[in-house]
C-alpha cells in the first residue's frame, strides 16, 4: 500500500504541472485575445519605401534588429514586409506580372522560397516571425484583395479547415475558378488578383483559410491593399473582420488604398479594422506632404481619429513617412537614394503626421539611417503628441503677414492664402450616403441616344457641363453571360457617341497622394470598373466597388500654399499648437491667445507659457496677447503651452 501511493505521486505531479501549465498558456491566450487592440496609433517599420516588393529575409531582419535596438525604445514595435512577398525575382517578374508567383495546393500565397529562404519545407513565415518575436518586436505582412489569378488559373481546390481536405458543398469539390470574381480584378494589377465571392461557402472558405495560416505563422499585423478607397470592397473587408474576431491570436487589420477616401466612406470601415489610408501613396515629394492637410482637417473634423475600431480603437493612415535612404516607386531595386524632401519639409510631415495621431510607419532602410532623420522619427514631444493627445483638431484662427519677396496674400476664412487659386472640377467616387450623390440626370438626345449629365454644372459658365454616353454593358463571351445576371441593367459610360474607350471607377495604376483621380478611361471591356448603374433618385453607382459618381470642385494647387495650424491637449494639460507655412517663402504666423479655447471645449484662456521645440525659443513670460513666430519656408513651429 505504502509502495502504490509513494509511486503515484510522481506521476499526480507530473499530472498537476501539466494542466496548471496549459490553464497557464490558455488564460495568456485568452489575455492577448481581450487586450484592447491599437489603443494608439501603430508604429514601426514598413519595407516598401526602402525595397519596392525586393527585400529579402536577411534584409528584412537586419532592418528589424536595428528597429529592436534603436527604435523599439519609442514605441516603434511593428516589422512589416510589404507586397509580392511571394513573387519570384527573376527576369520577366514586375509588380503587375502574371505566373511568377508561389502558390500552395490550396491556391493559397507562400513566400518566396530564394528570397525567404526559411520558408522551405511548409514553414511559410513561422521562422522569420520567431525571430522577429524574440527581438520583442510583432510581425506583419501585406496582402492583396481576394485571390490570385495564378491560383484561379490552376483550378487550385478550397482547403476546409474544419475538416483539414478539399471544401465540398452540394456534393462536389470546389474550386478557385468558381469563387474568383474575374470581372472584379483588382484595377491596378489587373494580371494579380480578383475579389472573393463572399456570398459562397467555399469563397468563405477561402478566405478562412487564408487568415488562420498568417495566424499561426505568427502575424501580429495585416495590412490588407486594394479593398479601400476607390477600390472599396465592404463585403470581403467585413468577412475578414468575423474571422480576425475568432482568431486566438490578436492581429491589428489595416486597409489600403486610400484614394479618394472621404469620412463617409470611412465610416463603414472604421469599425472593422484598426487603421485605413486616405490618400494615395505618399512620397518624398513637397506635393504629396502637403496634399494631406485638407483630408487630415477633414477626418478629424469628423471626429473619425481614435474612434471605435475592430476590437480596439482604428486610426486614420497617411501613409508611412519616406524618410532616409529610399527606392523610387514601382522599382525592383533596393534602396539606393537619400530622400529628397527638405529638412523643413520632412519636420513638416512629421509634426503633421504627429498631430493628426496617423500611424508611423517609417519607411527608409534602417541600416542607413542618419542622426537627423534618427532624432526626428524619436523626437519625444512628436511620439507624445502622437500616442497621448487629445481634442486634436485643425486650428483655423491664425493669421499672418505678406512673405519678404512681396506677393500677394488674402485671408480666406482665417487662412492665409495666396491669391492664385484656380479651381478644377475632377471626378471622383464618394459614399452613396454622401447627399452630393445625387448629382446626375438622364439627357435624351434622340430615340436612341442617351446621356447622363452633372446637373450642377448644366447652366455652368465654364462652357459645356460634365456628360457621358451612356451604352448597355456589352457580353461577348459565355463566362460574361455566366456573370451577367449579376449586372443586369449595368452600362458603360463613354466619352463621346462612337468612342471604343469607357469609364474607369479607379485608377488603373497606383496613384500618389498629390494627384487627383480625374476619371480615366480604357478600352471597353466585361470588367466590374466599367460598369456604373444609375438609379432614379439621381446616383451613378460603381459596380466594382459600391460607391457613388460626384464631380467635385477643388483647388489646382489644393494644399501647396498658405498657412495651417493643428492644437491639440495633452496628458497633464499642456496644450500643443503646431504653426504650418505652406508657403515657397518664409512668413510671420500668429494666433491670439484669447482664441485658442475655441477649439478646446470647455477652456477659458487668458495667457500661456511655454516653448517651441524645433528652435528650443522659450516664451520667456505669460503671454496674454498674441503667439507669433517667423516660419519658414514648407516648414512648421510646435508650441508646448502650460496655459491658465
Amino acid at each position: 500500500m505504502e509502495l502504490s501511493l509513494s509511486t503515484s505521486l510522481p506521476s499526480f505531479s507530473f499530472f498537476l504541472f501539466f494542466f496548471l501549465l496549459v490553464l497557464s498558456v490558455s488564460s495568456e491566450a485568452s489575455r492577448r485575445k481581450d487586450e484592447e487592440r491599437a489603443s494608439t496609433p501603430p508604429r514601426g517599420w514598413n519595407s516598401y519605401d526602402s525595397f519596392g516588393w525586393a527585400v529579402s529575409e536577411e534584409e528584412f531582419l537586419q532592418n528589424a534588429e536595428i528597429l529592436s535596438q534603436k527604435l523599439h525604445a519609442q514605441g516603434y514595435e511593428y516589422v512589416v514586409v510589404d507586397y509580392l512577398w511571394y513573387r519570384r525575382k527573376v527576369p520577366g517578374a514586375y509588380v503587375d506580372s502574371l505566373g511568377f508567383d508561389v502558390i500552395d495546393e490550396w491556391g493559397r500565397l507562400i513566400p518566396d522560397p530564394v528570397r525567404w529562404p526559411s520558408s522551405r519545407g511548409g514553414k511559410g513565415f513561422t521562422e522569420v516571425a520567431n525571430k522577429v518575436h524574440s527581438m520583442g518586436l510583432k510581425f506583419g505582412i501585406h496582402i492583396m484583395r481576394g485571390i490570385s489569378t495564378q491560383a484561379v488559373n490552376a483550378k487550385t481546390p478550397i482547403l476546409d479547415t474544419t475538416t483539414g481536405s478539399a471544401y465540398q458543398e452540394s456534393g462536389r469539390v470546389w474550386h478557385a475558378q468558381e469563387i474568383g470574381m474575374k470581372e472584379k480584378v483588382c484595377a491596378w494589377m489587373r494580371h494579380g488578383f480578383m475579389s472573393v465571392n463572399t456570398d459562397l461557402g467555399a469563397g468563405k472558405a477561402f478566405l478562412r483559410s487564408l487568415y488562420q495560416q498568417y495566424a499561426s505563422w505568427g502575424v501580429d499585423f495585416i495590412k490588407h491593399d486594394c479593398v479601400f478607397g476607390d477600390d472599396l470592397n465592404i463585403n470581403e473587408i467585413t468577412y475578414i473582420s468575423e474571422v480576425l474576431k475568432e482568431l486566438d491570436r490578436p492581429i491589428l487589420y489595416s486597409l489600403s488604398p486610400g484614394t479618394s477616401a472621404t469620412p463617409d466612406m470611412a465610416k463603414a470601415v472604421s469599425g472593422l479594422s484598426n487603421s485605413y489610408r486616405i490618400t494615395g501613396d505618399d512620397w518624398d515629394s513637397w506635393g504629396d506632404v502637403a496634399s494631406h492637410f485638407d483630408v487630415a482637417r477633414d477626418f478629424s473634423a469628423a471626429k473619425m481619429i481614435g474612434a471605435s475600431g475592430l476590437l480596439g480603437t482604428s486610426w486614420p493612415d497617411l501613409d508611412m513617412l519616406p524618410l532616409g535612404y529610399l527606392t523610387d516607386p514601382g522599382s525592383n531595386e533596393g534602396p539606393h537614394r537619400r530622400c529628397r524632401l527638405s529638412l523643413n519639409e520632412q519636420r513638416t510631415q512629421m509634426t503633421l503626421w504627429s498631430m493628426a495621431k496617423s500611424p508611423l510607419m517609417f519607411g527608409g532602410d534602417l541600416r542607413n539611417i542618419d542622426d537627423t532623420t534618427f532624432s526626428l522619427i524619436t523626437n519625444p514631444t512628436l511620439l507624445e503628441i502622437n500616442s497621448y493627445s487629445s481634442n486634436t483638431v485643425e486650428f483655423p484662427y491664425i493669421h499672418g503677414s505678406s512673405s519678404p519677396r512681396g506677393r500677394k496674400h488674402r485671408r480666406s476664412g482665417m487662412y492665409l492664402t495666396r491669391v492664385e487659386e484656380p479651381e478644377v472640377e475632377v471626378f471622383g467616387l464618394t459614399s452613396c450616403k454622401d447627399p452630393k450623390a445625387s448629382g446626375w440626370l438622364v439627357k435624351e438626345l434622340d430615340q436612341d441616344l442617351e446621356r447622363i449629365c452633372w446637373k450642377e454644372n448644366m447652366e455652368s459658365r465654364y462652357g459645356e457641363p460634365f456628360c457621358l454616353y451612356k451604352r448597355n454593358s456589352l457580353i461577348e463571351s459565355d463566362e460574361e453571360i455566366m456573370y451577367g445576371s449579376q449586372y443586369q441593367g449595368a452600362l458603360h459610360l463613354l466619352a463621346s457617341e462612337n468612342a471604343k474607350y469607357c469609364l474607369n471607377a479607379s485608377p488603373r495604376r497606383k496613384i500618389t497622394s498629390s494627384e487627383f483621380t480625374r476619371g480615366s478611361f480604357s478600352r471597353c471591356t466585361w470588367n466590374a470598373n466599367q460598369m456604373w448603374e444609375f438609379h432614379g433618385n439621381g446616383t451613378l453607382i460603381s459596380s466594382y466597388s459600391g460607391l457613388c459618381a460626384i464631380m467635385k470642385k477643388v483647388k489646382a494647387n489644393a494644399g501647396a500654399a498658405g498657412a495651417r495650424s493643428w492644437i491639440a491637449t495633452g496628458r497633464s494639460g499642456e496644450i500643443y499648437l503646431a504653426f504650418f507655412n505652406l508657403n515657397p517663402d518664409d512668413m510671420v504666423i500668429a494666433a491670439e491667445v484669447s482664441d485658442l479655447a475655441k477649439a478646446l471645449p470647455g477652456q477659458s484662456i487668458t495667457s500661456c507659457v511655454g516653448k517651441e521645440i524645433w528652435s528650443g525659443i522659450d516664451l520667456g513670460r505669460p503671454m496674454n496677447d498674441t503667439i507669433a513666430t517667423m516660419v519658414g519656408s514648407h516648414d512648421s513651429a510646435l508650441y508646448v503651452l502650460n496655459c491658465n
